[in-house]
């Protein structure tokens, strides 16, 4: 083909197709702005619906996403393309990435029930797979939380929906355990009265729900001694840690053992 059938090809092109490519070009730049702004205003409703905010991005992002397909549908009909069979190719290819990608959908499916029944949100202090921290985070694959030592734990959504959840913050409150074991020898009386004191002299302690000292076991080297308090969640550390120097103070001055483990080893 010389040049001049070349360009006699590409004006009979231009003739046939141009008004059909400034079409898809209008479509998709029209359709763009136009999906951006109702998900710009869907946003804004659900946001003032008082949705919780990574639900509002979720939602937004699959809007978004199926206003861009309608877009893109419309452009291939616009250029007279058969969109039945690219719908159920469409299809075919959304079937095999959900099957490769399942455990990511698992965890976008968990994060949407968690969002929605709320069994915690961003800053209540829970108990998630083992680990103990702030939620500082819930996004579409995983829940973040702060522990103690500041690290972070990201944990897969999916994980956390199928396991127990603990949220402390659900409650102002929350209860100091210990058990303190002494010996057989010492005066179980006045160790009680030891630990009652200590409820009593501790400030961050609360009057209800009402403490509580009592023999918890018989152990077979040591009278366990069950130690339950009340404080509000955010001293819970502090009384914690307050109560195992202060118990381990007094029980040494007033003579009080904390016996160790005893092993027997016999011979013949």
């Amino acid at each position: 083909m010389n040049f001049s059938g070349f360009l006699e090809q590409i004006t009979i092109f231009a003739n046939e197709y141009s008004f059909k490519i400034v079409a898809v070009v209008l479509i998709f730049v029209i359709g763009r702005f136009v999906a951006k702004q109702l998900t710009i205003f869907f946003k804004k409703v659900m946001i003032r619906a008082r949705i919780d905010a990574t639900l509002v991005v979720f939602m937004s992002n699959i809007i978004y996403f199926i206003l861009l397909l309608i877009i893109f549908i419309s452009a291939l009909n616009a250029v007279d393309i058969n969109t039945t069979s690219f719908i159920a190719v469409l299809g075919a290819a959304t079937l095999g990435i959900g099957l490769a990608l399942k455990d990511s959908l698992a965890n976008i499916g968990a994060a949407v029930v968690i969002i929605i029944f709320r069994p915690f949100r961003v800053g209540d202090l829970v108990e998630l797979s083992g680990a103990t921290g702030i939620v500082q985070e819930i996004n579409l694959f995983s829940t973040i939380i702060e522990p103690v030592d500041k690290s972070i734990v990201t944990i897969p959504n999916a994980h956390v929906l199928g396991r127990i959840i603990i949220n402390y913050s659900k409650r102002k409150e929350r209860r100091v355990e210990h058990i303190f074991r002494i010996s057989y020898d010492d005066d179980l009386k006045y160790a009680k009265e030891i630990l009652q004191r200590i409820i009593d002299e501790e400030p961050r302690i609360l009057n209800e729900p009402e403490s509580l000292v009592v023999v918890n076991a018989l152990s077979e080297n040591s009278v366990d001694l069950l130690f339950r308090a009340w404080t509000l969640v955010d001293d819970f550390w502090a009384v914690h840690y307050a109560i195992l120097e202060r118990v381990k103070l007094e029980f040494d001055a007033a003579g009080i053992s904390i016996p160790k483990k005893q092993i027997d080893i016999r011979t013949k």
